[in-house]
């Protein structure tokens, strides 16, 4: 499943940072009566199918709709082909047949398509470890409900390939569409159907990976679908919807981050292979998708730069048992999304002092401005240089632990993740003790626990128990 999520949210990231907030993404005029959109143009039917004209509606033709009151269904039918004829005249590929679309309230998409599913225990385990490694969900948190709640505050829309069909959130009692997230949502509906878009993604860096041509490409062409509503088009857009709303309830900001790549480093992945070599080029990478987060987020490094296979062997006691949950790899692997989200998150969390941030991962265009296409950059020095990684979970009784092992370019990219993550450290309230042992003391934070970081070469290791003595057991030297 593909989800659109929302574009506008780092606005809220950056009045949190103490920066101006741009103007929300998207946009348009409110269509309410038939106009002409060019004077030159014959709208007349063709008399076969034809690119850019569906179901009785050329791309750039007016609509009798009115959106003040909602959409009725047959005002909805109209919007929803002509923004399948918009897509292919983008594109450049045909829609061979119609594509479904719903239209539902906010509430019955949290009550519907919301919730924890039946997750195993190993899965939960794994899961509520994986964040707490990252600072982003502590133990006091189920970390599977922290990214639920994020969907369900979020989301604006998604398509199903299974059903080939297209769910739309309306934000109005009224049904309304978002014509720049009906527009990406069809762009799915082209991918599945056009190319081998369902790749295997055993890991978050993994799926990071895929969804970052996958949502890139969508997001890349709604990006130019908005720049046309109110200039070349008009478009059946709320203007609360083009505007940069919100879903309401609350937004996890880190977690966000992480769950917001594909969308702001895949969007600009995609925007360097079209620059390229055009749409053929952006086809061309189904065949070969990126292999690495890493590679997204910096396209030079796309099919050059492998990531590494981590060695990390157990060297548990027999107390301790590896956690490894069914369907998906033993180890986690976040990338540089996950690392990103990790030291970035500090610059937004309001429980503690954002004032120290340990990075800020927001960026910036040539005029200063923040890039709304592309709000967040993945490539900061601490990170650049991931090579490879694997992290362990593992528990005793009602205790958990993890051991982290990542790989670098260099014993210098090393160096700075490792000088990084030990700021990183002393912001949740860690105190250093001896031969690279840090503590943060229960009363500190709800990360509270015992780490012990090592540098070896281009290597970092990071082992996590629940008091100092407990990490030789987990992971001897």
């Amino acid at each position: 499943m593909t989800r659109r999520i929302l574009a506008v949210a780092f606005v809220a990231l950056v009045v949190l940072a103490g920066c101006q907030s741009p103007a929300g993404t998207g946009g348009g005029a409110v269509e309410t009566t038939t106009a002409p959109a060019t004077s030159d143009f014959d709208y007349a039917d063709p008399a076969g199918d034809a690119l850019g004209w569906e179901g009785g509606y050329w791309h750039n033709e007016s609509l009798p709709v009115t959106v003040d009151d909602g959409l009725n269904e047959t005002e909805r039918d109209q919007v929803v082909n002509r923004s399948m004829a918009r897509v292919e005249q983008l594109r450049g590929i045909e829609f061979q047949k119609p594509v479904p679309v719903d239209v539902i309230s906010r509430s019955t998409y949290r009550d519907e398509y919301t919730g924890t599913g039946n997750s195993s225990d190993a899965m939960a385990t794994f899961d509520n470890v994986k964040f707490e490694a990252l600072f982003l969900v502590g133990e006091r948190n189920d970390s599977l409900s922290v990214q639920n709640e994020n969907r369900g505050s979020n989301v604006l829309g998604f398509y199903t390939p299974r059903d080939d069909r297209i769910v739309v959130i309306s934000e109005s009692e009224t049904p309304t569409i978002d014509e720049n997230t009906l527009g990406h949502e069809l762009m799915h509906a082209l991918q599945f159907r056009n190319f081998q878009a369902n790749f295997s993604s055993p890991t978050r860096d993994k799926a990071n990976a895929h969804n970052g041509l996958i949502e890139g490409e969508a997001s890349f062409l709604d990006s130019q679908y908005s720049e046309r509503c109110g200039a070349e088009w008009e478009c059946a857009t709320p203007e609360a919807a083009g505007g940069g709303g919100g879903g309401g309830g609350s937004i996890h900001l880190g977690v966000y981050m992480m769950k917001y790549f594909p969308y702001s480093a895949g969007s600009a992945f995609v925007e360097h292979v079209h620059s390229d070599g055009g749409w053929d080029a952006v086809a061309g990478v189904y065949d070969q998708p990126p292999a690495s987060s890493e590679q997204v987020a910096q396209p030079e490094k796309y099919g050059s730069d492998q990531p590494r296979d981590v060695s990390l062997p157990d060297r548990s006691t027999d107390s301790w048992e590896r956690v490894t949950p069914g369907g998906r790899a033993p180890y986690g692997e976040v990338g540089v999304g996950g690392l990103t989200a990790m030291f970035g998150y500090p610059a937004y969390e309001q429980d503690r002092h954002p004032q120290d941030a340990v990075l800020n991962p927001l960026n910036y265009g040539a005029n200063g401005d923040i890039d709304q296409d592309s709000p967040f950059d993945y490539a900061t020095q601490p990170v650049a240089g991931w090579d490879g990684e694997k992290l362990w979970v593992y528990e005793n009784g009602n205790e958990t632990a993890y051991t982290w092992r990542l790989a670098f370019d260099s014993n210098g990219d090393a160096r700075e993740f490792a000088r990084t993550y030990r700021h990183l450290l002393q912001y949740w309230g860690a105190e250093q003790r001896s031969n690279g042992v840090w503590r943060i003391p229960e009363n500190e934070s709800e990360f509270a626990d015992a780490f012990r970081v090592t540098r070896s070469g281009n290597e970092v290791t990071i082992v996590n128990a629940p008091t100092p003595g407990d990490l030789g057991d987990v992971h001897s030297q």
